[in-house]
């Protein structure tokens, strides 16, 4: 019961900062999301109709089993992350996110290090490295911030 209530907060947490640091980034960031001459155009434009609207459909779906997988995965070290402050705490979980999800995902993207090594020239000219950064930072404080303070 104790791991299936903590999946179901680390999930609605991850939900959460995922979905409000979504928000922010795609104000702050419409070139790499709309229209034709988008940064990522690999990516759905979501000044398209129908494809906004697959995002729209999809995007919160999927972060449930996202959310669960990570969770999972973090089950074995659950009694020792209890025995740890809050600040200890709050530095694991946004270095996770931070650092697992993104910057070291094996997914290249053109703001991690396997985009680096294998995304081509025009993506990574093109890229905005530090709004996505941002995004990522912000989702990774929202995270860690209450999964740090409720989780244990």
């Amino acid at each position: 019961m104790e791991y299936a209530v903590f999946s179901a907060w680390f999930t609605a947490f991850h939900i959460a900062a995922y979905t409000i640091a979504g928000m922010i980034a795609l104000s702050v960031s419409r070139e790499i999301y709309h229209g034709r001459n988008r940064t990522m155009t690999y990516l759905r434009d979501m000044s398209d109709a129908q494809e906004r609207a697959h995002v729209e459909k999809w995007s919160l779906l999927a972060q449930i089993p996202r959310g669960l997988l990570m969770s999972v995965a973090l089950y074995p070290v659950l009694g020792s992350l209890g025995d740890l402050s809050f600040a200890l705490r709050f530095a694991f979980f946004a270095g996770l996110m931070f650092i697992f999800t993104h910057i070291s995902s094996a997914a290249p993207c053109a703001d991690n290090i396997e985009g680096f090594v294998y995304m081509k020239e025009e993506f990574l000219a093109r890229s905005s490295f530090l709004k996505f950064q941002m995004e990522m930072v912000i989702y990774s404080t929202l995270f860690a911030l209450p999964s740090a303070h409720f989780l244990f």
